[in-house]
C-alpha cells in the first residue's frame, strides 16, 4: 500500500511541488536574509562612521573632551594612539582594551571591521606614521549575531512549504476523486454486463470529457457486442438449415438406398454445399470489410463500370442512363460487387423492367437502381440491410440467399465514405448509392468519345439484354440460379427481402 501511494499521481505531484517550492523558498529566504543582514550593517556602520568622523576631526585640532562624550546608539569611541594604547575614550569604553588591533594604513584611512560581536569603524586621523586611531564601536544586535534572522526565516520556509505540500496534496486528490469513481466502476464492467456507466463529474474540465468519451466508448462497444451476438446466433441459425437438410438427405440416402434417386440426392446435397458456401464467403467478405486493411484505390469511371454490369445479366431487361466525365476513387472489385447485388436484387424482384442512372450531385457521384415490383415498405427500409434479413418476397423468389448482399453493399458504400439508401419511389424498390465525386480524370480523356462509347455500350447491353430475355422466357426462377453459374461474381448470396 505505501508503494502503491509512493507510485501515485497526487504522492508524485506533492513531491514535485514540495521540492520545486522548497528550491523557490530557499532562494528567496538567502535573498531576504542576505537584504537584511546588509541592510542593518549599513545602518550601524553609517552611525558608526558619523561618530568616528566627528571625533577624528576633532582630534587632529586637538580639541577632544575627555571623556568623550557619546549618544546613543553608539556609545563605544576610543582614541589609541600608534603604540596601541588607549589615550581617551568615552564613559562605556574605559578600562577596555582597544576595541581592535587593526591600524588603518595611510592611503586607506576608513575601514569597516568587525570584532566579535561588535561593528567598528576605525578611522586614521592623519596619515603620519604616528598618527592615532578613532574607533566607534556598536554592538551586533542578537538577530544578526546569534543566527536569529536566519532561524525565522527558516522557520517560515518551513511553514510555507508544508502549508503548500498539504494544499497540493488535498487539490490534486480532490481533482483525482472522480479518477478514482471512474476506476472503480471500470472494474466492475464486464463483458457478459456492459451496460454499466462510468459517473461524470460536474463542469467541463479534462476529467470530465473523458467520462464522458468513456462512456460513449461503452456505448458503441455495447452496440458492437449486442450486435455480434445477434450476428453469431443468426449466422448459427442460418448455417444450421442447410447443414441439418444436407444431413437429412444424406442419412435418406444411407437409411433407404432402394427409395432415393442417387442423382438427386447428390443435386440436393450439391444445392445446400452450394448455400452453406455462399453464406460462408459472404461471412468471410463482411469479416475482410470490417477489417482496418483498406482495400487497393484506383480511378474508376463509374458510368462504364455500371454499363458492363447491367449487359452481363440475365433475365429482366436493364435501361442504362449514364452521365459523362463520372469519376470515383476506390476498388474496382468491391464496387462491381455492390452494383452487381444491386443489379440481382432488382432483377430478381422487378415486374417487367430495370432503370439504372449514373450521374453525379452536389459533389456526389450517385447510381440509382429502380426496378417496377411491389417495393418495400417505409418500416423495411433500414432492415434489409441488417445481416440475414431477407422478407417474405425475397424468401419465395429466392430461397437459396444468404441474406448478406446487401449488408456487404452497404458496408463497400461506407468503406468508399458513401452511403447506399432505399429512397421513394413511384412504383417498386429504388436503391441509391452515392459515392464522393473525384475531380481528377485520366490523361487524354474526351468527353464527347466518353459520351460516344457509353451510347455504344448502353446499345450493346439493351441488344444483349434482349438476347437474354429471349433465352430465359419460361425458365422461371430458373434463369437466375443459372446466371449465378455463369457469373460468380453475383452469387445468390445477395438478397434484398
Amino acid at each position: 500500500m505505501k508503494g502503491s501511494r509512493l507510485r501515485s499521481i497526487q504522492a508524485r505531484y506533492t513531491i514535485i511541488t514540495t521540492m520545486l517550492l522548497l528550491v523557490i523558498l530557499s532562494l528567496v529566504g538567502t535573498s531576504i536574509d542576505m537584504a537584511i543582514r546588509y541592510r542593518i550593517q549599513d545602518d550601524i556602520f553609517g552611525n558608526t562612521e558619523r561618530v568616528a568622523s566627528q571625533w577624528s576631526a576633532l582630534s587632529r585640532i586637538g580639541n577632544i573632551p575627555d571623556p568623550i562624550p557619546v549618544s546613543a546608539p553608539v556609545d563605544l569611541v576610543q582614541l589609541v594612539n600608534s603604540h596601541g594604547v588607549v589615550v581617551n575614550s568615552s564613559r562605556q569604553a574605559m578600562g577596555m582594551a582597544p576595541i581592535s588591533a587593526t591600524r588603518p594604513p595611510p592611503d586607506d584611512r576608513f575601514q569597516q571591521l568587525t570584532e566579535g560581536s561588535l561593528m567598528v569603524m576605525a578611522i586614521r586621523v592623519s596619515p603620519a606614521a604616528d598618527s592615532p586611531v578613532v574607533y566607534a564601536g556598536l554592538e551586533e544586535p542578537a538577530i544578526l549575531h546569534k543566527h536569529h534572522l536566519e532561524y525565522f526565516i527558516s522557520a517560515g520556509a518551513l511553514v510555507l512549504l508544508a502549508l503548500a505540500a498539504w494544499m497540493t496534496w488535498c487539490v490534486v486528490g480532490r481533482t483525482l476523486r472522480p479518477v478514482a469513481a471512474i476506476r472503480a466502476r471500470m472494474s466492475e464492467i464486464t463483458v457478459s454486463d456492459l451496460s454499466l456507466r462510468v459517473p461524470i463529474p460536474p463542469g467541463e474540465d479534462e476529467i470530465a470529457l473523458l467520462a464522458r468519451t468513456a462512456n460513449q466508448t461503452l456505448a458503441r462497444l455495447e452496440e458492437a457486442v449486442e450486435q455480434q451476438r445477434r450476428f453469431a446466433s443468426t449466422a448459427s441459425h442460418e448455417l444450421r438449415t442447410p447443414i441439418a437438410g444436407l444431413r437429412v438427405q444424406l442419412e435418406e440416402a444411407l437409411l433407404y438406398p432402394d427409395d432415393t434417386d442417387p442423382r438427386e440426392t447428390i443435386r440436393g446435397a450439391l444445392t445446400a454445399s452450394g448455400r452453406l458456401e455462399a453464406i460462408v464467403n459472404d461471412l468471410l467478405q463482411l469479416a475482410r470489410l470490417r477489417a482496418a486493411d483498406p482495400a487497393p484505390q484506383e480511378l474508376i469511371d463509374l458510368g462504364a463500370l455500371v454499363s458492363e454490369e447491367a449487359a452481363q445479366g440475365t433475365g429482366i431487361p436493364v435501361r442504362v442512363h449514364v452521365a459523362a466525365r463520372v469519376w470515383v476513387h476506390g476498388s474496382r472489385i468491391q464496387l462491381i460487387r455492390v452494383v452487381g447485388n444491386l443489379l440481382s436484387n432488382a432483377r430478381r424482384h422487378a415486374d417487367s423492367r430495370v432503370e439504372v442512372s449514373v450521374g453525379f450531385e452536389d459533389g456526389k457521384a450517385v447510381v440509382a437502381v429502380v426496378d417496377d415490383g411491389a417495393g418495400i415498405a417505409p418500416a423495411d427500409r433500414e432492415r434489409v440491410f441488417e445481416r440475414f434479413t431477407r422478407l417474405d418476397d425475397g424468401r419465395l423468389r429466392d430461397s437459396g440467399g444468404s441474406g448478406l448482399g446487401l449488408a456487404i453493399s452497404r458496408d463497400i458504400a461506407h468503406a468508399h465514405q458513401g452511403t447506399l439508401l432505399v429512397e421513394d419511389s413511384p412504383r417498386g424498390a429504388r436503391f441509391v448509392l452515392r459515392l464522393p465525386l473525384s475531380d481528377a480524370q485520366p490523361l487524354g480523356t474526351d468527353p464527347e468519345a466518353q459520351r460516344n462509347g457509353m451510347a455504344r455500350r448502353a446499345t450493346g447491353k439493351e441488344n444483349t439484354a434482349k438476347e437474354n430475355t429471349a433465352k430465359t422466357t419460361g425458365k422461371g426462377s430458373g434463369g437466375r440460379e443459372d446466371a449465378d453459374k455463369e457469373h460468380p461474381a453475383h452469387s445468390a448470396g445477395h438478397q434484398r427481402r
